[in-house]
């Protein structure tokens, strides 16, 4: 009796005697059940129940377990008791591996795009440009063909001085891509016409006197305002420099400049297209010079100098996603996908209004003030520059919705941390970062950005 009670001992606890289970690296596309064990680096964990795609301490379907619980797998090439590490990854990427991620994650036709039409003139290059200069470039050249200084006085006789034909020429000059040839079979004066047509109907709503008892009709009364109404460097009220504080991101990202008396700098609306702010103007500065310094520093700049023009036509070329460029809109290269379609765009002049103040004036139903003083002066424009406009051609913008973030324009431009975990790494960081939609310090369009953003959020120097 004693021997058969020691073996039906034996028989209700086999799991004493059971094999140790084996604990493998955890991976994030595996199916794990109730009872599995992995390891990352050297812990261990056994997960609760299903699980998939949940890392270990990040994630309550797993407990902690005592590492002799389970054997290593044997057949990991990790690094003995480091099973999240393969032999030879290196704690950190090198720059090389960096700037090849980076490459990778803005390889796309979208990107390509938006990076080739926002490319830059050296500025002494732009400062030699004058008018009928045979050294001028390409783009000018044409600009000066369709529009000549007599036009520029008869289209803008009411502009402030500052507002120069030459000025106009140089801003032309810093974007290439702006009035430049295409290789694909577009008509390149036809999209320089329109597209000058389009950016004065603009700035005679931004800057246009609007006076409606003036002998010289709306449409001719842009650039008339140089600086933001009642704003100047002495007047305490139009400062725009809440985002100077060093405690917000965006006064450590454009530090604000100072003044003789310690005060910060004005950044109020200056130029064809008012730019505000130090977060707008250190982006144009560091697009212009390299640096955010030299406009924080000096955003008188921005009214003194061809930079007045310039800003106008930075904001012209550059997408602010999901919302695709002006530029793309007119030349083209804006082709709408179904999302677009969803939310009633359609390429012309209605997107551009959507683009440069949809929030305000586009998707009431019914044309806004605003909208409707852009669309007759687009008209008039465009009757002066001969641009033929299409009786489908969608010049309001009054249905539309909001551009969708799946929309053909919707390229993500900014580098933030990316939080996932790689097994790879002894630490299971990525030391890597993605693409989002929302505005960052970082910026995808800027060279070593991607490098940086990596240094920045985690702490170390890549070599």
């Amino acid at each position: 009796m004693k021997l058969k009670l020691i073996s039906l001992l034996f028989a209700f606890a086999p799991a004493a005697y059971a094999a140790t289970p084996v604990c493998s690296p955890w991976q994030a596309s595996k199916v794990y059940v109730k009872g599995d064990y992995v390891q990352v680096q050297s812990k261990v964990w056994r997960a609760k129940w299903w699980s998939q795609n949940n890392q270990p301490g990040a994630a309550d379907v797993w407990e902690a377990r005592l590492p002799g619980e389970c054997t290593p797998d044997t057949s990991n090439p990790g690094n003995p008791g480091d099973a999240g590490n393969p032999a030879g990854s290196p704690a950190i990427p090198s720059r090389k591996e960096a700037e090849a991620e980076e490459a990778k994650k803005t390889d796309n036709p979208l990107f390509k795009r938006i990076q080739s039409s926002v490319r830059t003139l050296d500025s002494a290059a732009v400062d030699a440009v004058q008018p009928g200069r045979s050294a001028n470039p390409l783009n000018v050249k044409r600009v000066e063909r369709i529009l000549s200084a007599a036009d520029w006085q008869t289209l803008f006789p009411l502009r402030d001085a500052s507002y120069s034909y030459t000025r106009f020429l140089q801003a032309i000059a810093k974007f290439p891509a702006v009035c430049d040839d295409y290789s694909d079979g577009r008509n390149a004066e036809a999209i320089c016409r329109k597209t000058l047509a389009t950016m004065f109907a603009h700035f005679a709503q931004e800057t246009g006197a609007h006076d409606p008892n003036s002998s010289v009709p709306q449409w001719r009364q842009g650039l008339y305002f140089l600086r933001e109404a009642g704003c100047s460097d002495n007047d305490t009220s139009c400062g725009y420099n809440a985002e100077c504080e060093p405690s917000t991101w965006q006064g450590q990202t454009w530090p604000c400049g100072k003044d003789a008396s310690g005060r910060w700098k004005k950044y109020y609306g200056r130029g064809a297209k008012q730019l505000s702010y130090n977060y707008n103007y250190g982006p144009f500065s560091d697009a212009m010079f390299g640096t955010v310094r030299t406009l924080l520093d000096k955003p008188e700049l921005v009214a003194d100098t061809w930079l007045n023009l310039a800003s106008a036509i930075f904001f012209f070329v550059y997408p602010q996603p999901p919302k695709p460029s002006m530029l793309h809109v007119v030349d083209g290269s804006w082709q709408i996908n179904d999302a677009d379609r969803q939310a009633q765009l359609s390429p012309g002049f209605g997107a551009t209004i959507h683009i440069i103040n949809g929030g305000i004036e586009c998707g009431q139903g019914y044309d806004k003030p605003q909208a409707q003083n852009r669309i007759s002066y687009y008209q008039s424009l465009a009757a002066y520059f001969a641009v033929p406009i299409a009786a489908n051609e969608a010049l309001s913008c009054a249905n539309m919705k909001p551009f969708p973030a799946g929309g053909a324009g919707a390229q993500l431009l900014y580098w933030e941390q990316d939080w996932s975990y790689d097994p790879r790494r002894p630490d299971g960081k990525s030391y890597a970062c993605k693409l989002v939609s929302y505005q960052t310090p970082h910026y995808a369009l800027k060279a070593g950005d991607y490098v940086r953003c990596v240094e920045h959020h985690f702490k170390v120097v890549l070599k």
